[in-house]
């Protein structure tokens, strides 16, 4: 909607987003061409953008990143993120196959359950967030249950973390859980509309 829109907002945040891994510093003619934007607008942008220390200019007159994206970033609780992005998928893991869901995440020598979704069913492996365990091989998270079986499937980044189902022996079709976890997992790596790929 038009009314929800503040084109010098918009702008500003155009030049930020200008600025990645690949292009930290640039100069004033570089971040017009990031941007399309005249060099007089981009001058007040950033002169906005510096007075909150948005971005920075050095001694020879290249532009960069200031301090308060950071310090803005460091605010965001990490495991909310992850619990807003990673636990739609567990509970519809759980509830499509009827097995315990979870994300498991490697801390040390140890795996620590971190997100979980369990299923209607009374028999079920009752894993709960903040249960850790030791790690048996290096390949694979999952620990010895009595009765069950779980099986992990990898996610990209660090520290290490997995999606995880788990349930009684017999009833966990490995295959299944195999091919729901990766297609799970792809998901998951792909851009959502809210989140960048980082």
């Amino acid at each position: 909607m038009a009314q929800d829109r503040v084109e010098a907002v918009e702008r500003a945040l155009t030049v930020l987003e200008a600025f990645d891994a690949d292009r930290p510093v640039m100069s004033l003619a570089e971040l017009a061409n990031a941007t399309g934007f005249y060099k007089s607008t981009l001058l007040r942008l950033l002169g906005s953008l510096s007075r909150f220390d948005y971005v920075r200019r050095d001694a020879d007159g290249l532009w960069q990143l200031g301090e308060t994206p950071g310090r803005l970033a460091r605010r965001q609780d990490p495991l909310r993120l992850l619990t807003a992005r990673v636990q739609p998928v567990l509970d519809r893991l759980a509830s499509g196959l009827g097995e315990t869901a979870s994300l498991l995440e490697q801390a040390g020598g140890q795996i620590e359950c971190r997100l979980v979704a369990l299923p209607a069913s009374a028999l079920r492996h009752d894993l709960r967030p903040g249960a850790t365990w030791q790690t048996i091989t290096r390949d694979s998270p999952c620990p010895t249950i009595a009765g069950g079986v779980m099986v992990a499937h990898p996610l990209p980044g660090s520290p290490p973390r997995w999606l995880a189902l788990s349930g009684p022996e017999g009833r966990l079709v490995l295959a299944d859980a195999t091919r729901a976890l990766a297609d799970a997992s792809a998901g998951l790596e792909a851009p959502s509309a809210e989140e960048p790929v980082k």
